[in-house]
């Protein structure tokens, strides 16, 4: 998870870098296409074309479409806002997902969670401020991503029972791809310079090894527990937003992301103590 969680801040300050110079439909395209090599790797090395057999189709469908549209919409918000913004906007994603578990999961979800989940949205207006140029921002792209970010966790959670971890990244590679190239009529192709192909291009590879990782990581270990370290990503991204943009955080998003990353940790740790409580045998009667 700590692999994972540094290679996606380096990669996000990449596609920052890049989206200025290229549209973003054509940064998505390079990304797929080169993410099919550690993918094709991967499940080389797991076992082969056996594990692309599977009767959950229309799920990695559906799991890997909304991988390209939160994929999209977190490139545009990385072009719009300083990237710090963006990331720490993201982190409403298990807030979001603790609400759509009531629903999609028909997960119970008790007044303590409620209660974080409340403080985290505000804690989410605290950052965005909302406006007429939430668009114009990219605030609501990145709004947007933390909800298809929690759909996919959902995704991933029903999938992972079932599918080995090198049949989620091949579907989802290849589906991204398939999508993104049957995108490209529609939108103008500016000719890349072979710099920026070569850093695209390392942007697909390294998406592509660090989601194997990513995925392992919360097949081997409950998400609650994983929950803290994805919140190294703000780190990264103050430090990387500064160094390479000059971006300072404002007072207002320090105090929206810090209430946002209590109310995710708080959730994981209601989480934990009830799943904990759960697997525990019931008492002897007396």
């Amino acid at each position: 998870m700590i692999g994972a969680v540094s290679v996606f801040a380096v990669l996000n300050a990449a596609i920052k870098w890049q989206v200025a110079r290229y549209p973003v439909s054509e940064v998505v395209f390079i990304r797929c296409l080169f993410a099919l090599i550690p993918c094709l790797v991967v499940v080389g090395l797991s076992g082969g074309l056996k594990l692309v057999r599977t009767r959950r189709l229309g799920w990695h469908v559906s799991r890997s479409t909304l991988q390209f549209i939160s994929m999209n919409c977190a490139f545009l918000a990385y072009g719009m806002m300083p990237l710090a913004d963006a990331v720490a906007i993201g982190f409403a994603s298990p807030i979001i997902l603790t609400a759509l578990s009531v629903p999609l999961l028909g997960e119970k979800v008790g007044v303590y969670r409620w209660s974080a989940v409340v403080l985290g949205f505000v804690g989410v207006l605290i950052m965005v401020k909302p406006s007429g140029d939430m668009l114009q921002s990219g605030a609501v792209f990145a709004l947007a991503n933390a909800l298809f970010g929690a759909m996919l966790s959902i995704g991933i959670r029903r999938l992972s029972a079932t599918e080995a971890s090198a049949t989620l990244v091949f579907y989802n590679a290849t589906t991204t791809f398939a999508i993104s190239a049957m995108t490209l009529p529609f939108f103008t192709w500016v000719p890349p310079a072979w710099e920026d192909v070569a850093m695209i291009g390392g942007i697909g590879v390294s998406s592509g090894i660090a989601q194997f990782w990513w995925t392992q990581a919360f097949r081997f270990c409950p998400a609650a527990i994983l929950a803290p370290f994805s919140y190294m990503s703000m780190i990264w991204a103050v430090l990387l937003g500064f160094v390479v943009w000059g971006d300072v955080p404002t007072p207002s998003l320090i105090v929206g992301a810090v209430i946002v990353a209590a109310c995710g940790l708080f959730i994981a740790y209601r989480e934990t103590r009830r799943r904990g409580a759960a697997r525990q045998p019931p008492k002897p009667a007396s």
